[in-house]
């Protein structure tokens, strides 16, 4: 049975491996380079919520949020992430993740979650996220680039 709890110390190695898989392999981060176990340490500490799904010893994902940008006046808006291991997507992991970190975030007392998802062409994070009620907030043209490719994001919003 796959368990939805909280960040440990122990999960940060796979948590930065899972993202390193996506780094690599395709656009659903601007990032380039992957960070380091002490960097998610770092933004685990910095996090209001950060959750990984476990099951049997293994950490099949992660989802966290933290604030949407570092100026004060938006402390009551949270930005999510959410990434799955390789092999894992399919099975509902992400919803169940999705949702708890949802709950969580509205018990801290957010005001709203921010979703900036990549226009990659695999629709799956968007409807993910229309799922729970995340609206369509608007979109940025050609906002990133990475692998050769020009890449857009969408923003949504879920307020609580």
């Amino acid at each position: 049975m796959t368990e939805i709890r909280p960040l440990e110390e122990t999960d940060l190695p796979a948590v930065a491996s899972i993202y390193a898989h996506y780094v690599a392999n395709s656009v659903a981060t601007f990032d380039e380079s992957a960070p380091d176990v002490a960097a998610w340490r770092a933004k685990a500490a910095g996090a209001a919520v950060f959750l990984v799904a476990e099951e049997g010893g293994d950490v099949l994902g992660f989802a966290y949020a933290g604030q949407y940008r570092p100026k004060p006046g938006y402390r009551h808006s949270l930005e999510d992430t959410i990434y799955l291991a390789p092999g894992t997507t399919g099975r509902g992991l992400g919803r169940r993740l999705l949702g708890e970190l949802i709950e969580q975030c509205r018990q801290s007392g957010a005001r709203q979650l921010v979703a900036v998802v990549a226009d990659s062409g695999d629709p799956s994070s968007l409807l993910l996220h229309e799922s729970f009620g995340f609206k369509q907030a608007g979109r940025l043209e050609a906002i990133g680039f990475k692998h050769g490719r020009w890449i857009d994001t969408i923003l949504l919003q879920l307020l609580f």
